[in-house]
Parts: structure tokens; C-alpha cells; sequence
């Protein structure tokens, strides 16, 4: 009866916010008008490029993990009882991997906590998936220059483990509890050898990081060359996919993967989805002005000096950057007489964070925590930056 209570409130909760927000917007306003479109176009860029090519295959990704993982290897090798140097190494440079944004890996984390990962580590792979993206780290050094470059690895990699670290003894207590619990795992058979479910996960992540490849630009080489094969080796990955899942698993099982990826599709999607909305009006697409002037934000990330790193790291937390965005907006920045200090900062926090992906991780870990994780990332991303803008 309360849970019944609740969604009720939850429903007319919505329906009044509808309301208010259609009867007091002023929709007349120019400003306001064009930020309203600016929302709807960012969420049309956001659906045609990503939700099919990255958050799809991320979502059956968390599905395989949480059906087919077993919870005992999850505790083992990212529990709170985990060896700390194994755990935090793997999690600190997960994003080499994966090639994904702040959205899309928010259902990996959903994955790997709901099979008992610790919050360190979790948290330590939740920075780390979209702040170590290789191609990205690449046309930063080619684009920005080495030096910057350089540093955004540096620092990404360093960052996910203090993170990690410091969200574990934030919430000390509480893996605590996990550590002192006894973990029972009856009769956990396995269906099929380890190598086969590595290649089957290994399918996976190859159709989520071929299907998002981005086409560099400048063209480079041999990232080029993969962008003009991307689909033929997705399709083979899919086929490839397709038999795996026809000769290894059973229909319970396939029917357990597609339940569960649902579940996490149907508790990201609608928050993600709407945290665009927010996002596209306050802010905008790169290049368009929404109802937060982008002038205003180039004025306040001039120098090196505390206040414009600050800044840098904040507003880098709450847009949204699609992968690989951030870099023509940061030349852009730059151009227009944004300090070195705060254009390492906005690319520490900004590929790692964004307003849609706060709202998403809220309902995954929690108020404090998500709070937690986002003052760890602002913070230290202004003293990466501070640090970066007095010796470049």
C-alpha cells in the first residue's frame, strides 16, 4: 500500500511539474523560445548518435553482466575486500577499452555494483571509462598539443584511483558491512567454459566500440582507416553475436540477458533522456547559445588563477559532451584566450561528468554519494588544472 502511495505521488509530482512549466515558461521570450529548441535538438542529436550505436550495446552489456558474471568473481576482483592494487589498476584504466561518454557508462557501473563491485573501485571505473578514451587522448595531443595532451592521461589515470580511493574511505562504513559479510554462493555451477563467455563479452564491448567509432577529425591514419570499415566489422561482430549466443546459451538464459538489460534500459533511459532536456536549454549545443551564453562562460576561464579553473571544472561537469566534442570546443576556447590550466581542467571533469549523467548516477548510488563523486571530480580537476597553468 505505501509503495502504491508513492508512485502516485511520483505520477502527480510529474503531472504538476508539467503544468507549472507550461504555464509559467514565457515561451514568448526569444531567448527562452530558442532555448526550448535547443533542448529538442540536442536530444535528436543525442538519439541519432548515440542511444543506438553506444547505449544499446552498453545496456546488454550491464545485462550480460549482471545474469552471467558471477558475483563471487565481482567480490573477488572489485569488492570491498578486493586486493586494492588488482582492483583499482583494472578500474583506472578501463576507459582504454571502452570508448564511451559519461551517459553511456552508467549502465556498466549500474552492472557491476548490482553484482557487489565495491563503491572504490566502481567509482574508480565510473571516472575512468570516459576520461581515458584513447582516441580521444590521441587527437587532444594532435589538435591541443602533446604537452596537453600528455596530461589529460596522466591525470585521468591518476584521478580514477584517487577517486576510488577516496569514495571507499568516504563510505568506509558501509563497505564495511560488506566486507563483514558472509558471502554464500550455493550451488553456482558454471554453464560453459570461461573462454567462451570472455569471447561473448569480448563480441560485445567490440560492437559497442566499433559501432560509436567516431570519424576523426583531422583524419588520422589508422583511425581513419577503422572509421571506413566501422559497420562491415560491426555486422561481422553481430553475426558473430547471433551464433554465439545460438551454440552457447539456453532460451532461459537469453531470456534472463534481455530481462535484465531492459530493466537497466527502463531505469536510465527516461532520467538520462530528461537530464538532456535540462542540459540542451541551460546550455546549449557546442556552437548554439541556450539560455547560459557560452560568452559568458569564455569570460570567466581566462588565465590560470584559481577562480577560472574552478569554473573550467565545474561548467566541464554539468555539459554534456558528446565523445570526442570536447576537443573542437576546447580549440574554439582556447582560441578565444581560455588559459591552459582551465582547458585541462574542463577535460578532466567534462568527459567524466555531465548534468544527465548526475540525475542517472543519483538513482544508481545515491544523493550523497553522486554528491561525493561530483565535488572529488571538480575538485581535483581544479587542481590539476592549477598545477597544469603554472608550468605550461
Amino acid at each position: 500500500m505505501k509503495e502504491w502511495v508513492m508512485t502516485e505521488w511520483k505520477g502527480l509530482f510529474v503531472i504538476v511539474t508539467a503544468f507549472l512549466i507550461a504555464y509559467y515558461v514565457p515561451w514568448n521570450n526569444i531567448v527562452v523560445r530558442a532555448s526550448g529548441l535547443e533542448a529538442f535538438m540536442m536530444l535528436q542529436d543525442y538519439a541519432r548518435e548515440h542511444v543506438l550505436t553506444c547505449l544499446v550495446p552498453a545496456f546488454f552489456i550491464a545485462g550480460a553482466i549482471a545474469v552471467f558474471v558471477s558475483q563471487a568473481s565481482v567480490i573477488k576482483y572489485f569488492g570491498a575486500s578486493a586486493n586494492k592494487f588488482l582492483s583499482y589498476s583494472v578500474a583506472s584504466v578501463s576507459g582504454t577499452i571502452l570508448a564511451v561518454c559519461s551517459c553511456t557508462v552508467l549502465p556498466l557501473v549500474s552492472g557491476i555494483l548490482s553484482r557487489g563491485a565495491g563503491i572504490g573501485p566502481a567509482s574508480a571505473f565510473l571516472y575512468s571509462g570516459p576520461a581515458i578514451n584513447v582516441l580521444a587522448i590521441i587527437l587532444t595531443a594532435r589538435i591541443l598539443g602533446w604537452k596537453l595532451g600528455l596530461a589529460r592521461a596522466a591525470g585521468a589515470v591518476l584521478f580514477a584511483v584517487l577517486i576510488g580511493l577516496a569514495m571507499a574511505v568516504i563510505f568506509r562504513k558501509e563497505e564495511s558491512k560488506k566486507q563483514g559479510g558472509d558471502f554464500y554462493f550455493p550451488g553456482e555451477k558454471k554453464a560453459r567454459p570461461l573462454w567462451k563467455e570472455v569471447v561473448y563479452m569480448a563480441t560485445m564491448v567490440g560492437i559497442l566500440i566499433f559501432g560509436a567509432w567516431a570519424k576523426p577529425n583531422p583524419p588520422v591514419g589508422f583511425f581513419m582507416a577503422v572509421w571506413g570499415v566501422k559497420w562491415y566489422i560491426t555486422v561481422l561482430l553481430l553475426l558473430a553475436l547471433f551464433i554465439e549466443l545460438k551454440a552457447w546459451f539456453s532460451n532461459d538464459e537469453i531470456s534472463s540477458w534481455t530481462a535484465a538489460s531492459w530493466n537497466f534500459a527502463k531505469q536510465i533511459m527516461p532520467l538520462l533522456l530528461g537530464g538532456v532536456l535540462v542540459a540542451g536549454f541551460l546550455l546549449g549545443r557546442p556552437g548554439y547559445d541556450a539560455l547560459i551564453p557560452s560568452d559568458w562562460i569564455t569570460a570567466y576561464v581566462g588565465g590560470n588563477g584559481l577562480w577560472a579553473n574552478f569554473f573550467a571544472s565545474l561548467a566541464g561537469a554539468l555539459m554534456y559532451f558528446a565523445t570526442l566534442t570536447e576537443i573542437p570546443i576546447l580549440q574554439g576556447l582556447i582560441g578565444s584566450g581560455m588559459g591552459q590550466g582551465p582547458a585541462l581542467a574542463l577535460l578532466l571533469a567534462g568527459p567524466a561528468l555531465s548534468l544527465p549523467s548526475m540525475i542517472v548516477i543519483r538513482s544508481i548510488m545515491g544523493t550523497k554519494k553522486m554528491l561525493t563523486f561530483v565535488l572529488l571530480v571538480v575538485v581535483l580537476s581544479t587542481i590539476g588544472g592549477m598545477i597544469y597553468g603554472s608550468i605550461a
